[in-house]
C-alpha cells in the first residue's frame, strides 16, 4: 500500500467519523457547540497528561471526553439562567477552558511533544508513520485504527438510536411525551462529538474537525429533506471530499487537511448556490415568481 493510498484511507475514515454526528449537529443548530467542544477537550488532554505523564495513555481520551461533556453542561447551565444568550454562553465557556489549556501547555509542557500547533492543525502526511503494533505485528497506522473504531462506535450509535435521535431532534416535546429522554440523547451525542474530536486531533487537528463535522452534513441538508438520505449523502460527500482533497494537496504541495477543508467548503458553497430546493438561485427564482404573481393579482384588482 502506497503512502498516498494510506493517507487517503485515513482521511476518508476521519471525515466520515466526524460527519456522522455532524448530521444531527446541523439539524439541531448546535454546530457552534461542537466548535467549543473540539477546542476545550484540549484541557482534558492536558489535565489527564499531568496525572498519567504518558502521551499514549488511554486516559487522555477519557479525560478529553469528560471535559467535552463538562463543556456542554457548563454552556447549558449558563443558557438556562436566561442571563446570557446561547452564543454568549458559548463565548464565555469556550475561550475560558481553551485558554487555560494553552497556558498550561506553554507553562508546564515545554519539554514534551504536546503543543498547541499539534492539536490545532494536525498533519495527515505524518499519520501513516505512527504505527500501531500488537505483539510485534504491525496492525496499521495508529490514526486509521483509532478513527475506524470511533467510526464504528458513531455508526453503531446512530443505527441503534436512530428513532430516538430523529424524534428528539425534530420534536423534543413529543419525544418527552412518548417516553424518550432528549437530554440523555443530547449528552450521548455530545459525548461522541468529544470522543471523535480527540481521535481526530492526531491527524487533522481541532480546527478542521469542525469543518469535517459541519460541511458534509450541511451540504446534504441543502439537497434533501429525508433524514436517511441526508445521512447517506453526508457519508458520500465526506468520502469524496477527502479523496479529492488529498489528490489536490499532493498536486499543489499543500496541507492535506487544509485542502480537504477547502474542497468541503467549495462543495458546500456549490450546494448552497445550485440546490434545486434550497439553493440561492432557486430561492431567487421563486421570489421573482411570487412577485410576478402578486403583481398580476394587483393588476386584476385595479
Amino acid at each position: 500500500m502506497t503512502i498516498i493510498t494510506e493517507i487517503t484511507l485515513i482521511a476518508v475514515v476521519v471525515s466520515i467519523a466526524c460527519a456522522l454526528p455532524g448530521v444531527f449537529l446541523v439539524l439541531r443548530g448546535t454546530t457552534m457547540v461542537s466548535d467549543a467542544i473540539t477546542h476545550t477537550v484540549l484541557l482534558g488532554i492536558v489535565l489527564a497528561f499531568f496525572v498519567t505523564q504518558d502521551l499514549n495513555s488511554p486516559f487522555l481520551i477519557v479525560g478529553a471526553t469528560l471535559m467535552g461533556v463538562f463543556t456542554v453542561w457548563a454552556i447549558e447551565t449558563l443558557q438556562h439562567t436566561k442571563l446570557l444568550g446561547d452564543d454568549a454562553a458559548i463565548g464565555v465557556v469556550f475561550p475560558l477552558f481553551f485558554s487555560i489549556a494553552i497556558i498550561l501547555i506553554t507553562r508546564y509542557t515545554g519539554d514534551i511533544h504536546l503543543d498547541q500547533d499539534t492539536v490545532l492543525m494536525g498533519e495527515l502526511a505524518f499519520a501513516p508513520f505512527r504505527r500501531l503494533t500488537v505483539f510485534g505485528i504491525d496492525i496499521g497506522a495508529r490514526a486509521f485504527v483509532t478513527m475506524m473504531i470511533i467510526l464504528l462506535v458513531n455508526a453503531g450509535f446512530v443505527a441503534l438510536f436512530y428513532k430516538e435521535l430523529k424524534v428528539t431532534t425534530f420534536d423534543a416535546a413529543f419525544a418527552t411525551a412518548v417516553g424518550f429522554s432528549p437530554v440523555l440523547i443530547y449528552y450521548g451525542l455530545m459525548t461522541l462529538v468529544s470522543l471523535t474530536a480527540v481521535g481526530a486531533y492526531d491527524s487533522v487537528g481541532s480546527i478542521l474537525v469542525v469543518g469535517f463535522m459541519v460541511g458534509p452534513g450541511l451540504t446534504a441538508y441543502l439537497l434533501t429533506h429525508q433524514l436517511k438520505k441526508m445521512i447517506g449523502l453526508t457519508v458520500l460527500f465526506a468520502a469524496v471530499n477527502s479523496i479529492i482533497g488529498v489528490r489536490l494537496a499532493f498536486a499543489f504541495d499543500s496541507s492535506i487537511a487544509g485542502m480537504i477543508a477547502v474542497v468541503t467548503g467549495i462543495v458546500c458553497l456549490l450546494a448552497f448556490t445550485f440546490s434545486p430546493r434550497k439553493g440561492l438561485i432557486q430561492n431567487s427564482l421563486n421570489r421573482r415568481k411570487r412577485q410576478k404573481e402578486f403583481n398580476e393579482k394587483i393588476k386584476k384588482v385595479y
